[in-house]
Parts: structure tokens; sequence; C-alpha cells
């Protein structure tokens, strides 16, 4: 969910720029429910009018995701490429946010001015169309932002690194400050390889299925997609796309003029219609999200489509750590099937879109920055990095969520600790990390839910028993009794003797209702559940 700022000006005072608005993805298990995960904005929300403008480096979720749920509350100019920008006006769009102050960058040389900045869009390599690193000029000198980056010299489609420009980058004026590097791959220990490297291992695997052929991979890389569509018709079958992340990609891809020569395929209808062995699928869901097409022919048919024994599912795509699980259940539901499942076979069928260790030192000595920030990673990758520059006599800094550095010295130094939470998109409503609600809904995922209902007449006197209702619980417990029945018998017992002061007061009713519910089931089942007492008094007239 990436969100950088850089500010230039007096403490307090600096005029800022926001780097990408992105999000992360939610897990069962510490965000259960949340639909996305962005970066807490209050602190340029109360800054709002120092901010001169938005720099969106590339249209990956974890770096555009979260424009049209954080930009509103900004609304400044936001800067992007062809692509890029195409896919946030959709973006927008599709959230019924009409707005003219997304604007068309063209690459270097073309200078954007904001307050004090220069910033110029420079080309780079990545697994997406388009992918640009910011020359972010300032009074104090000159960063260079990498985005996400690789050293690819054929990536099919988009552009490829060029050194001779930032061999110039780096020799302009005084020469590059501060590099802020993407950090992914730090820990991969050979060079990066070239995207155009899959084409023939692809195909050729592709050529050798007799059954239907299914890949998947991100839907945003466009040059993966057209890769396999190339590979499954040099083997004589029809291409379909499936998923609407995929087609929206192709179709902004081809719309700005970055992806030409796509082959052509077929809509799912026409498909179906289809001899197997002549058929290949492109298909959403490669990390295994649940409502995506890779898991939905997993569960069954999907869209009239179906996988066989004898087929062949590909992942051409890397597990991002936290999302095995998901994957493996889709992997093992194929087996089950009879479908070969087939992965990247240790970078086979895959390239990552992210500088490795030796291209990462690559950069460095071309760029030769006096101040390298790592970025874009895990903590221990952007360590790891800091410790790569520090031995080259760089000076580097660490800067977790929220850390604001002064980079305008000989070494970067920790200035202040802006508070850096976590906003949740919930259904369509954005909450914080820190509200509660995600920590009740697991607090009752985790130990049910028993709600009581009492009803007090008008002169503070039980109306019946109170009744009980169990979600998320054993109906019976280690006595063999209905817990309900059992929690009804301890109430009824305390409604009979408690003291009117009690009765009367609703707070000491739901505090004595709740804790003998809890003592209950803690007795049965072991396990204090979350309880919700509903006390209803008659008035009278």
């Amino acid at each position: 969910m990436n969100a950088y700022v850089y500010g230039y000006g007096r403490p307090g005072k600096e005029r800022l720029i926001v780097v990408d608005l992105g999000v992360t993805f939610p897990d069962m298990e510490g965000s259960p429910g949340v639909d996305l995960i962005m970066a807490d904005v209050a602190w340029l929300e109360e800054n709002v009018e120092r901010i001169e403008a938005v720099f969106i480096t590339h249209a990956h979720e974890d770096h555009i995701g979260a424009l049209p749920h954080l930009w509103p509350k900004l609304k400044k100019p936001i800067y992007a490429r062809r692509f890029t920008a195409r896919i946030g006006q959709m973006k927008l769009e599709e959230a019924g946010i009409a707005s003219n102050d997304l604007h068309v960058v063209e690459p270097r040389p073309t200078v954007i001015e904001a307050g004090p900045f220069k910033v110029q869009f420079v080309p780079v390599s990545h697994s997406i169309p388009e992918s640009s690193a910011l020359v972010i000029d300032t009074p104090a000198g000159r960063i260079v932002h990498t985005g996400d980056f690789k050293l690819d010299g054929n990536p099919v489609v988009g552009e490829a690194f060029d050194p001779l420009l930032w061999h110039e980058i780096a020799h302009e004026g005084e020469g590059v400050k501060v590099l802020v590097c993407d950090s992914t791959n730090v820990f991969s220990p050979q060079p990066g390889r070239s995207e155009a490297t899959l084409a023939g291992p692809l195909a050729e695997m592709i050529a050798a299925q007799t059954g239907m052929v299914v890949a998947t991979t991100f839907a945003s890389n466009v040059a993966r997609l057209k890769t396999l569509a190339e590979a499954g018709r040099a083997a004589g079958r029809s291409v379909c796309l499936l998923g609407r992340a995929m087609k929206k990609m192709v179709t902004a891809a081809e719309e700005t003029n970055v992806l030409t020569g796509f082959p052509g395929h077929v809509p799912a209808e026409q498909a179906v219609e289809l001899p197997r062995q002549n058929l290949m699928l492109i298909v959403t869901g490669s990390q295994g999200e649940r409502r995506a097409a890779s898991a939905q022919l997993s569960r069954g048919k999907y869209l009239g489509l179906e996988m066989k024994e004898g087929d062949t599912f590909l992942f051409s795509s890397r597990t991002i750590p936290g999302n095995e699980r998901g994957v493996i259940r889709i992997m093992n539901a194929f087996s089950e099937m009879g479908v070969e499942v087939i992965d990247d076979r240790g970078g086979l069928y895959h390239v990552s879109g992210h500088a490795n260790r030796p291209d990462l030192e690559a950069v460095h000595d071309l760029l030769r920055p006096q101040i390298l920030i790592p970025m874009h990673g895990e903590h221990r990758h952007m360590r790891e990095h800091m410790k790569i520059a520090l031995a080259k006599g760089i000076a580097s800094e660490v800067a977790t969520n929220g850390t604001m550095l002064d980079l305008t010295g000989p070494a970067p130094k920790v200035v202040e600790y802006i508070e850096a939470g976590r906003t949740y998109l919930d259904g369509t409503v954005l909450i914080g990390a820190m509200d509660g609600v995600v920590r009740d809904r697991i607090r009752m995922a985790l130990n049910g839910h028993v709600l009581i209902t009492v009803i007090i007449d008008e002169d503070d006197v039980p109306l019946g028993d109170a009744w009980v209702e169990l979600m998320g619980l054993p109906e019976t417990g280690r006595g063999g009794a209905a817990i309900a029945d059992r929690i009804e018998d301890e109430l009824a017992e305390f409604l009979e003797r408690a003291p009117d002061k009690v009765i009367g007061n609703d707070d000491k009713m739901d505090e004595a209702l709740r804790r003998i519910a809890r003592q209950v089931t803690m007795e049965e089942i072991g396990k204090k559940p979350e309880v919700t007492v509903v006390v209803s008094r008659l008035m009278a007239d």
C-alpha cells in the first residue's frame, strides 16, 4: 500500500508532493471481511493545503488501488503516464467520481513543476506497461525514486531499461543526492532474467499438452498475457480470456497503444463449443483469490467451462508470501480432478518484475547516490539493502511507516514520527484499523456470540423468562444439556433474587447477565463468547 511523501521548505511549512496511493489485501486471520487495506492519510488531510500534487509511478494495485478511496480526501492534481492514467480514470469512473485533475504526462525530458519540486517520469521495465521512476529535483538536490523496476532489455511489452539514459541522469548537475530504491528482490543472488526468455519454454510446454490448457498470471502483466496467448495460438489453440481484471488491463493497454498485435481471442460462450484440445484459457486468480476465475474453476464450472482429467493448469506466476494457503487449495482441488498442475518450475515459466541483488548493486554503481533509502519490501529486505549501501560507503537508513527523514545533510536523519496507521475498506465504507469494528468481528469469529433478551414491566419486574440465542457456538456442552437452556436457567434464577437497584439499572443488568452467560459457556465449552444484552422496558401509559 505504497504512499510516500516528499517535502521541501522550513520545518512544519514544507510544500509536499505525494507519490503513489496503493492498497494491500486483507486476510481472514487479521482482517476478516475487509475488502482492501490502505494507508491512513489523516496527517495528509491535516496538511492538505500544503500538498502540490500526487504522482503515480505505475498501475499496480499497490501503487494506484487507493486512488478512488483516498484522492477525494486530498483533491490535488494527479500526474501519471498514459496507460497508468487510463487505469486511474477507470477506477475513478467505477467509483462514480468525476474529476478533471488526472493529467497524462509524457516521459523525460518533460518536467512537471509542483511548488519547489521539478519532477520527470523516467521509463523503467517492470511487469506492467509504462512503469516509471521519478527524478525529483529540489533546491537541496536530486532525488531518484525508482518505483518498482528491473533491468530488462527486452520486456516484450513496454520500454526497456536504458542504462545510457540513467548515466545521463546520474551526471547532470551535482548528480544524485538521494536514491529511494526498490528492495523486493534484494535476497535473490542471481541477475534477473528478461521477460523475453519465457517465450520458448512456454510455447514448448503448451504445444506438448493434449487436453485443455489453462494458464493464470497477474492480470496486470500484459507482456505475459501476450506471450501466453501467442504460445497458445502457435499450438493451434483458440485463446479465451477469463476474468474482469484481465480484460480491463488488455483493453486499457490496447486503447493507449502500449499493447499491439495481441492475438485474437474468443468469448467464453464460444469457447464452450470448442474441442478441449483446441482451447487455451488465460484466467485471473494466480494468488488464490476466492472469487477469481482460477478458484471458481477449481470448485466446478465457470461460465460453462470446467476442468477435466487430462487437462493442464499452469501457474505462470510467483506466489506472494501470505497467499500460499489459497494457491495450494486450488492446486489440490485441480489435482483431485486429475488435472496436471504446473507451477513456475524455478523460474522456467515466470520471471520477476523486480531487480535482483546484482541488478540493485549495478544501479547503485550507475547512479552513485550520496544517500540510499530502501523502499518496497518487508523490513528485512530494506535492512539488507541498507547494509549493502553502507558497505559501499553510501549513507543509508531504514524508514519504517511514519518515519520522517531529513535528507538535506550528508546522511539521513530521523526528525519525526508521523502517526501512520491503516484504513480499511469494509464493504463500501472506510474505517480505521483501530476503530474496533474488525477487532469485534475477530472476537465473534473466535468465540461466538450470545444474544440475551429480557423484558421488564412498568413496575421493574421481569416479564416472563429471559431468552437466549446462540451464534457460532455448539448447541450442547460437555454435560450434554443445551447451552442456551442452561444459560436461561441461570438467568431465571438470577432475576428471581436480583435486588431492585440492579433490575432498575440497565448498566448493572448488562454487566450481570453478560457475566452469567460467559460463566456458563466457559464451564460447558471452555469459551467466553461476545455477549449482547437487550433489556426492553415497558412504560406505563
